[in-house]
């Protein structure tokens, strides 16, 4: 049996809901695309329409709105596999947690946290952008860093060689570095990383298998089960 349409009005209207009636916004057409094109994101924005849109809201630039735009775009193309199941910040709107929580049918549920670089990735200074995200990354979970790129390849960030420098810094007991970027030194650094399962990069600009990247963690005290990031990959790869 064909599915019914959904009328174009009610795509609209939670649209602009979402965005706050704002439909003169450069991401309204995106978005009533996504919320037409799929039922399970619709479904999504609906259950979490107020934490959307106090995020858009909240989002006062155009850089701001697209790693908003990032979330959302993620959150799409994950649903297209319909053994994905997402909670939106089910550590609480505006604290400290992972954007998503993820639940892959027959597996563990874990964390996914999804950030944007706003400029070239920094390898050769350490993975600054990488570090950063360590904060947000809860224990006795397993979790996932999204990172979202611009360019064409989702190796241009090695992430390898990123996590390389950083435990080359702890190795050193370079204390400093650490301490600046809110770690209780070199210990706590370690202490965040080990919760750090996998790291998806994702270029959405990317075409086929260069679009999007897994690198998981060996050292992580808890994996992120197997199927469900390789799913993850494909989803991003694939949209």
């Amino acid at each position: 049996m064909a599915r019914a349409a959904v009328p174009g009005t009610t795509v609209e209207r939670l649209a602009r809901e979402l965005l706050d009636g704002a439909s003169s916004d450069p991401l309204a057409g995106e978005l009533e695309a996504w919320l037409a094109g799929s039922p399970r994101f619709r479904t999504f924005a609906e259950a979490n329409r107020a934490k959307i849109r106090k995020k858009l809201r909240g989002a006062a630039d155009a850089e701001a709105r697209r790693d908003v735009r990032a979330e959302l775009r993620v959150a799409h193309l994950l649903l297209a596999d319909r053994r994905i199941e997402l909670e939106f910040e089910a550590y609480g709107s505006g604290k400290p947690g992972p954007d998503f929580t993820v639940t892959y049918r027959g597996e563990r549920t874990f964390n996914l946290e999804v950030t944007r670089l706003r400029r070239p990735p920094d390898v050769p200074g350490g993975g600054r952008q990488l570090v950063a995200k360590l904060h947000q990354l809860p224990p006795s979970v397993a979790n996932i860093v999204l990172i979202s790129i611009d360019g064409e390849r989702a190796d241009a960030f090695d992430v390898a060689a990123a996590t390389r420098a950083l435990r080359a810094r702890a190795d050193r007991k370079d204390e400093a570095f650490f301490i600046d970027r809110g770690f209780d030194g070199t210990r706590g650094f370690y202490e965040r990383y080990l919760r750090l399962g996998a790291v998806l990069v994702w270029c959405e600009g990317g075409a086929g298998d260069a679009r999007a990247a897994l690198w998981t963690n060996g050292s992580a005290r808890i994996a992120v089960p197997r199927r469900a990031g390789e799913t993850c990959l494909r989803c991003l790869v694939s949209g």
